[in-house]
């Protein structure tokens, strides 16, 4: 009780510092917690003020819980999705497919893909798949048996893991600069010298974070799409042609995909 007591204490002075002001009345305290953390209290006391230990916060869009499993928010953005694949049923007999695919990236994908770094990795994503495949299949107007991999190759449409590792991809190269290099820690000339450097963790909850993927995920791309890095229109262009080809299902199949002939063929094309 005592440590949340200090840090509240701390942060209160940092704001009268700074001559802002910590409105108690609305401030929410999560305790982020692991498999092995007990003894949570339900409340504090801070002055006059008792502040209650919630479980769920939204921050910024996101919907976090206290243990980050990610299911409050999946299951707030599935409701949408779920209205989303509605509205694209409805206007399926009255408009075109290129039409629906306006439809399905204005309301679609710009539920699924927002925040997707963080949540995107998370074993719930599975709902999030499912509805994706059902919007495409209503797109389409495909029954449940046709192949839901060929039909996002069709509709040139990627693939909720295919988005998140382009999601990943894209913040790497867009903050290159927070990252290092193997070289930068040593000076061989090894033959992963250009990798980006990796934190040797065992906790499984980190090593499913944005940092600890968006590093394996890069560190797996095609040397000829990662030299591109330099330069964010092609290197976005090259890693969207990539990801179509591959349309990934899991992030196993992209780091057990290892057949570059398909890619080649499509940049000679």
């Amino acid at each position: 009780m005592d440590d949340y007591v200090n840090i509240l204490t701390k942060v209160d002075r940092w704001f009268q510092k700074n001559s802002l002001t910590l409105n108690l009345n609305k401030t929410n305290l999560v305790h982020f917690v692991t498999k092995t953390t007990v003894n949570i209290p339900d409340y504090i006391d801070l002055g006059q003020n008792r502040l209650s230990i919630s479980q769920i916060i939204n921050f910024l869009g996101l919907t976090l819980d206290y243990s980050l499993s990610w299911c409050p928010h999946i299951a707030q953005i599935s409701n949408k999705l779920r209205s989303a694949c509605y509205i694209v049923r409805i206007l399926k007999p009255i408009l075109t497919t290129q039409n629906l695919k306006t439809v399905y990236f204005a309301y679609f994908y710009s539920i699924m893909s927002c925040s997707i770094i963080f949540w995107g990795n998370s074993i719930n994503k599975c709902e999030i798949f499912k509805l994706q495949k059902r919007a495409i299949r209503v797109m389409t107007n495909s029954n449940y048996g046709t192949s839901r991999r060929g039909l996002f190759k069709e509709l040139v449409i990627l693939p909720l893991c295919s988005q998140y590792i382009l999601s990943l991809a894209l913040f790497v190269a867009k903050n290159i600069d927070d990252f290092k290099i193997n070289s930068d820690i040593h000076p061989y000339n090894t033959r992963t010298n250009t990798n980006l450097r990796s934190s040797l963790v065992r906790s499984t909850k980190y090593q499913k974070g944005a940092c600890f993927s968006a590093i394996e995920i890069c560190n797996h791309l095609p040397s000829s799409i990662k030299q591109l890095s330099g330069d964010m229109n092609k290197f976005r262009l090259a890693l969207k042609r990539f990801l179509f080809v591959g349309s990934f299902y899991s992030i196993e199949e992209f780091f057990e995909w290892t057949n570059l002939g398909d890619l080649k063929a499509l940049y000679l094309g």
